[in-house]
Parts: C-alpha cells; structure tokens; sequence
C-alpha cells in the first residue's frame, strides 16, 4: 500500500498540503495565552449593608450566603470578606472544567434564596454575582495635573464614561474601580444640635425618605370627553443641597419647623471616603479589569486598548490613563522569545542535517517534512481546544528535534540502498520502505507512549502539561505519517547516487566548501574510530562501565533530591505590589501620610517607572480598611533598570528602603506568574478559628 505513494507523489504531497492548509487557518483561529487555562473557574458574591462595622456585616450579612452557597454543585471552597466599610465579598471556587455560567446561574439562584434572611438596607442595594477570574489581567490609571479634576472626579468620570464600554468587551468579566467615590448627597449631623431637639439618626432617615421620593403622579383627560390631556410631571428626587435643607424633619406644636439645614451640614460629596488613590503624587484613579474564564486574554486586551484609545479622544483636557500593568506584554515578549527559538532550532536542524548529509537534494527532504509536520499540529491543536501558548510552542520546540529524525532514517537508509545494491532512486525506496517501515512505527508508538500518559494527570499540574504532553505526541504522529507518505515520495524524486559521483572523481563542493567538508569528515572519521575503540575498552572493561553508570545514577538522584522543586519558577512581570500596614487604630489620612513617604522614596529609584498608591485597602485579605493600604510600581524595562536588573534584585531593594519608614511595615510582592492563582505570588496561609 505504502509504495502507492512512491509510485504516486502527486497524493502523497495532496495529504502534505491539505494538512499544511488545515494548519495555517486553525493558527489564525487559536488563543494566544501565555499558559494553558489552569485556574479554577470562580464565582463572585458582592453585598454591601451602608454604616456597618466587619464584625455586623460578618454576624448578619455572610451567615445567610454562606449557609445557601455552601455545598454548590462542583464547588471545591469559598472564602468570604467583611470590611469595616459594610462590604462583604464571597469568592467561590470550582472545580476544574466546571462550567463558569452554570456555577453561576447554580450560585445565583442559592443567593435568592437568601435574601429574605437579609437586613433590607442590603436588599435594597442589591446583591451581585459575576464569573471572573481570581487575577487581573490589566490595571488602568486616570490621573490629572488639574486641582479642579480630583480623585472623586476622576472617579465617577471612569464610571460614567470607561467603565460602561470596557464592561461589553468580550471576554471581560468584571472592571472594578478601587474605592466608593460616586457622587452622592452626604447629610452630615451634628450630635449637638440632635441631643438638644431629641432626635435620633433614624428619625432623620425616615424624614428624608418620605419627603425626598420618586412618584408617578398619573395624567389629567384620561377616558373622558375633555378635549385636553395632560400627563403630569413630578420634580423627582432633590438635586441640591439646598432642597435637602429644606426637608421638614419635625412640625412643633407652635407651628414652627425643624429642618435638615437645623442640625445637619449637607453637601454633594462622594458616597464612601474610605478610600484614596494617587499616581505619582497627582490624584488619580485604578480601574482592574478581571478575565471571564475560557476567554482569550491576548484578545480581550487588544479590544480594551481600542476602547481606551477611543475613549481618550474625548477626556477633558488635562486628563491622562496610561496601563502600568498588562499582562498582554508578558505574553507577547514570551510568545515571541519561544518563536524566535523555533526558528532558530529549526534553522540548526537545517544547518546540521546539511553538514552530515553533504547533499542540498537530501538535505531538502527533512527541510520540508518538519514544516508540514509542525504547521499540521496546529489543526489538531484547534481541534482539541488548545491554545498557542509557552508550553504548546515549546512543544513544538521539542518536536523539531524528534521529527526530523523519522525523515533521516528514511533518507539514510535510502541512501545505503542505493550505495550497496546499485539501485536507482525509486527502486532503492520501495525497497528501503520494506524494511524501516514496521521500525518507523514502533519507534512512534514508543516516542508517543513516553508523552501521553502526561496529559492524563489529575488536578492543575495535569492540565498544564496536557497540552504540552498531547501538542508533542501530535507533531511525532504527523512526522510518521510523513516518513511513510511524503518523504519517501521526495525521496524517489530528489535523491541521486552521491556514491557513483565519487567513483567518478566528480567533485559536489570546489573551494572552501571542499576543504571543509573534507576536514569535517576526516575529523568526524577519526572520531568514530576513537568511539569504537571506547566501546570495545568498555566491553573489555565491565567494571568500568557499570561503575560509571552508577556514579552517574547516583550524582543524577542526589541532583534531583537536592534541587528546589516549585510549580513553575516566577517570572519578571515588570510589575511590584507593595503591602501597606499600619497599628489598628490608625486613621486614613495618617495611612496615606506613610505611603506618600514611601511614594516619594520609591519614585527615587532608576528601576522604576511609576508609582500608583492606594490608601485604604489590603491587597492580601481583598478588603477595605484604614489602616492598610498598597502601592503599585511599574518596572522599567530590564536594560533600562542598571545594575540592579532581576526582579529578585529589586523587591529586595525596595523591601531595604522601605524598612527605614518607622509608621507602618511595608512588604514587596511579584505578581503570579500563573494567572487565577491568587492576587500576589508565593503562598497563602489562612488561620481557622475553633
């Protein structure tokens, strides 16, 4: 069957070509991330009870959510987050390859059941679930030089304006704004004024609810015979503080009133000033955007640098973003050193086989059955949900190597028929074929089976070497269907008796070509005899042997058992989070006074670029508090940083700098290498209570 091939080219090379063909669309089709979609899919429950302290949002809020959401299906664990702001946060994790919009359709609908459970304040606000990623794959920073564009500006401009679209990206599942600066009506009571008219906050509360309503006043000439119809208009909530002012909070017997303006200062400020955040020293704002899971991250940022782009165009004037962390860079500079080491390994290949072979005709066959071989696994890589990713390209990388071998035994032993039996090109290759086929597939099968059981791993680190474990025993496939299809039809085609042309003193290379080639292979003759005569010693010398072969085995095992061992070593993302804490007890404006002196200090160092602070919240816990806060630090680009390069180098700098600061203790972190594992990098441990 095999030598319908030899005899036919024409379909040996139609399969070559549909499967090249099938290989350049699905490379176009596939997701560029820079690892294997490893985290596990989670789910967010955010709720809010306006006033309260952690410990009533954790006695009356989390109880009711955590008793429903406990025990959803495929659920692994949750955690759960109160703040002293009356927020609450529950993540819920999932196992791996649970569907992310079931687990939240399943989440949901244990939430509803809740609800009735709940204090009304937070019904009223409402409760929401999202499907997001633990990780964020890209930070972006509003500031202005402008005293009239403060920090609440810039916010409720990001919400009203950014926010919107950046949410309808595709792929997007959550953009988050740190901290709570919407514009709101804050009615400030003065405990004096109230202890002397005897009123309590919640008195006030009712007044302005009753007074300060939404209404649908209905219409005038509805089903009558007049010949006008009007639809009455209601002035709606109040807009200025003014009207608040106004509100009647208590009619007295003698007919005078006791208003809002009486005991209270009422202006338009923000909703929550729990948290502050500056870049560089100038106010500014922090929006996270956070991946939905399956989507591709490389496309997702691309569509949100349109946004923004488009977006820009039209900021008041004095308003800048910029991005001091993207995870699309770190995923690009990886792809395209990977790349760059594939073709580099295959021009090597190239280079080396054309050394030994001497021959440009031969040395064309493994040239063209590794492309065919490397492009066709990219269909089968679509196929089976995969992405072009670090490991899959080095996969790739790897398979080079191995693939090209099936083509130069075929070639070799082609060549070797023809220098013993005398046959011509064709005839040598049938007969070739004969004999290496049954080698060519049981050297496949075996090169397969060592790959394959890799993917069937259970648990993340199975998912993250599946990819590369099923992309490597795909591309030694394709190399087998080539070694038994093109390349002996190439081989029938291309080859001539380079052994004939010896005998007749005809030359293949003249010049330098012919003395290095001649050099090369009296070199590599005389390193052939000196193995052959090492082998025979070895026989001779059986002791020898099986001692070096022990001291190698053991050097090998204390090797292995002295070598740190770690999910995947961490990589320089170009970006430090720096942890904030100060005593309890301490105020925001003193929280903030700490990390603009840190801020000042870290803006002095040449490996950084940019310093964002945020005075308010705990990066570790994922919660607001006064007495904690963070900075993020863009890195320069590594020859750009001096001496002081590696991303070790520099957390140790900034972690020696930062100790001299006396008010709080200040903690450099990396970020993940691997996204979906937690918000910083290294380990999390969490205490149980009893």
């Amino acid at each position: 069957m095999l030598e319908r091939f030899i005899s036919r080219p024409v379909l040996a090379t139609v399969i070559s070509v549909i499967l090249v063909l099938l290989g350049l669309v699905s490379m176009s089709q596939l997701s560029i991330t820079r690892f294997p979609d490893i985290a596990p899919p989670s789910v967010s429950v955010s709720a809010s009870y306006p006033g309260a302290s952690a410990e009533t949002v954790g006695r009356t809020v989390a109880p009711p959510l955590e008793e429903v959401i406990n025990g959803v299906e495929n659920m692994t664990y949750m955690t759960s987050t109160s703040s002293n702001d009356g927020s609450l946060s529950i993540n819920v994790f999932f196992k791996q390859g649970t569907n992310p919009d079931q687990a939240a359709v399943n989440v949901q609908n244990r939430v509803a059941q809740a609800t009735s459970r709940l204090p009304a304040e937070v019904n009223q606000i409402g409760i929401s679930t999202v499907k997001r990623q633990n990780s964020q794959i890209m930070l972006i920073n509003l500031s202005s030089n402008e005293k009239e564009f403060d920090t609440k500006f810039l916010q409720n401009y990001a919400k009203i304006n950014i926010v919107d679209d950046l949410s309808r990206v595709p792929g997007v599942g959550q953009v988050s704004v740190y901290g709570n600066m919407d514009y709101a009506m804050r009615v400030w009571l003065r405990p004096e004024q109230m202890a002397a008219y005897g009123l309590t906050p919640q008195e006030v509360s009712a007044a302005i609810q009753s007074q300060n309503v939404e209404a649908a006043p209905g219409s005038f000439g509805l089903m009558s015979n007049e010949p006008m119809q009007y639809v009455m208009k209601y002035r709606g909530k109040f807009a200025l503080p003014e009207d608040y002012g106004n509100i009647v909070v208590r009619a007295n017997p003698d007919g005078s009133l006791l208003r809002l303006k009486d005991i209270a200062r009422i202006e338009f400020g923000a909703y929550s000033y729990t948290v502050n955040t500056k870049a560089d020293g100038k106010p500014g704002v922090v929006l996270a955007v956070y991946q939905s899971p399956g989507s591709n991250a490389n496309k997702v940022e691309t569509e949100l640098r349109k946004v923004l782009e488009k977006a820009s165009r039209s900021f008041p004037s004095g308003i800048e973003y910029s991005i001091p962390f993207s995870s699309k860079k770190v995923v690009d500079e990886s792809i395209e050193q990977v790349q760059h080491t594939l073709v580099e390994a295959f021009l090597l290949v190239f280079l080396v086989v054309f050394i030994f072979l001497q021959d440009f005709r031969s040395t064309l066959i493994p040239a063209i059955a590794v492309p065919v071989a490397i492009i066709g696994t990219f269909f089968f890589m679509n196929l089976f949900g995969f992405s072009i990713n670090v490991l899959t390209l080095f996969g790739l990388v790897l398979a080079i190597g191995i693939v090209v071998d099936d083509a130069i035994v075929v070639v070799e032993a082609v060549h070797a028929k023809m220098e013993q039996k005398h046959l011509p090109a064709k005839l040598a290759t049938v007969a070739t074929m004969r004999e290496i086929t049954t080698a060519i597939v049981t050297i496949t099968l075996v090169m397969a089976s060592v790959f394959l059981p890799v993917g069937f791993l259970q648990g993340s680190t199975g998912v993250f070497y599946r990819q590369f474990a099923f992309t490597l025993a795909i591309a030694i496939l394709i190399s087998a269907v080539n070694a038994l299809t093109l390349s002996p039809a190439l081989c029938a085609l291309f080859l001539t008796d380079l052994h004939d042309q010896k005998k007749g003193g005809t030359a293949r290379f003249t010049g330098i070509g012919h003395r290095f080639f001649t050099g090369f292979n009296a070199g590599f003759e005389n390193l052939k005899h000196r193995y052959a005569d090492s082998l025979v010693y070895l026989l001779r010398k059986r002791k020898v042997a099986f001692g070096v072969l022990a001291a190698v085995t053991a050097v090998s095992f204390w090797m292995f058992n002295a070598t740190p061992t770690g999910f995947i070593p961490d990589e320089d993302n170009g970006f430090v989070i720096v942890s904030v804490s100060l005593p309890p007890g301490a105020s925001l404006s003193r929280t903030q006074t700490a990390i603009d002196k840190a801020q000042t200090m870290m803006n002095s160092m040449p490996q950084i670029r940019k310093v964002i602070s945020v005075a308010g919240i705990n990066i570790l816990t994922r919660s607001s508090s006064p007495t904690s806060g963070l900075m993020f630090m863009q890195l320069k680009d590594l020859n750009e940083r001096g001496k002081e390069k590696s991303m070790k180098q520099v957390i140790g700098a900034v972690n020696q700098r930062l100790s001299s600061i006396k008010e709080g203790s200040f903690v450099a972190l990396s970020m993940p290498t691997v996204p979906g594992f937690g918000t910083v990098s290294g380990l999390e441990f969490v205490l149980e209570g009893s």
